[in-house]
């Protein structure tokens, strides 16, 4: 039987991301700074993008294909992120192409966005797994690392071809959204996740409730911070150890809570939110070609009772686009 939870995480988080993509284009000024936007790019950050990165590492521990196998597939996801930030941005590079915004197209093309960090991600980790198998010591080593280097270490400030190059890497350029430093700490803990699972089963058993309990009393304090960074998006896709420490805490109320569902809720809306999660890959790709292409036009234009109407629309069309693709792939 299929474990219920990595779904309904991957489908909450692709759901969150929707609204904070709408939130970070559609909205207008006003409501992107009030305590409401604010809290929405919050939803749209710890559980969102590194809840789908914890995952995915999650899932990748559990790969037997070999070296070969994860450097074609992260490649073909970075392949993808190039076809995507085409295809996202295909309205606004024709408003460029005719002179109506003086923008430079670079920066949009090679937009670092989640699906090259996750095709470098896959490299990188098949790289480990070859060498190391499955050794808890190198994974512990790695994320130590990738956790520390923003606190020791200035990112890239280079120009020309090197800045978009260490774009994909450890950079603040704005269009370096999902960098490998420090966004990989979140595979990396995925993996050491399901390393660990076991021992860490007896535990949870044992005092999931005192956990989950000290953990909700942490966020009540912490909160505010989080909030903070999520809101500030330059900060947020740059961080450093203090926020990735927040995230993980975050990331295992989320967990204990999303676990809990599973075992006492199972009816229309979280069939459908899993559903999603099986399909997050295609889910994700549509919700950005509707969003990026007609954002060129509304851009920080639209209302709350818009933004339902817009997060509406794009959720049910992404949904029936994935399905429509599923079907004809499936027939061929």
């Amino acid at each position: 039987m299929r474990v219920r939870t990595p779904d309904l995480l991957k489908g909450m988080a692709v759901i969150l991301m929707i609204q904070v993509h709408l939130i970070e284009l559609f909205a207008t000024q006003e409501i992107y700074d009030s305590f409401f936007g604010q809290l929405l790019l919050f939803l749209g950050g710890p559980p969102a993008a590194p809840v789908f990165m914890a995952v995915m590492g999650y899932f990748l521990a559990f790969s037997k294909r070999g070296l070969l196998f994860d450097v074609k597939r992260g490649f073909k996801l970075i392949i993808w992120g190039f076809a995507l930030n085409i295809g996202l941005n295909l309205n606004l590079f024709f408003h460029i192409y005719t002179g109506v915004f003086q923008l430079s197209p670079w920066e949009y093309l090679f937009g670092v966005d989640i699906l090259f960090l996750a095709g470098l991600s896959v490299i990188i980790i098949g790289l480990i797994k070859h060498f190391f198998q499955n050794k808890i010591w190198p994974w512990l080593v790695l994320l130590f690392i990738v956790i520390v280097i923003p606190e020791v270490i200035n990112p890239s400030s280079t120009d020309g071809i090197s800045a978009y190059l260490w774009a994909y890497v450890y950079s603040e350029n704005w269009w370096s959204y999902f960098p490998v430093v420090p966004w990989l700490a979140y595979v990396l803990a995925g993996i050491l996740f399901n390393l660990l699972e076991e021992n860490l089963k007896t535990i949870y058993y044992q005092f999931k409730w005192p956990i989950f309990a000290v953990t909700a009393i942490v966020l009540v304090f912490t909160l505010r911070y989080g909030i903070h960074i999520s809101s500030h998006l330059e900060q947020y896709y740059h961080h450093g150890m203090l926020f990735f420490g927040f995230t993980i805490v975050f990331m295992l109320f989320w967990l204990i809570s999303f676990h809990q569902i599973t075992l006492h809720v199972n009816n229309v809306a979280t069939n459908f939110i899993e559903w999603l999660g099986r399909r997050v890959t295609s889910v994700y790709i549509f919700q950005w070609l509707i969003i990026g292409n007609i954002s060129t036009i509304l851009y920080k234009t639209q209302h709350l009772m818009q933004l339902v109407g817009w997060f509406l629309m794009v959720l049910i069309l992404s949904s029936l686009a994935t399905f429509t693709w599923y079907k004809i792939y499936r027939k061929s």
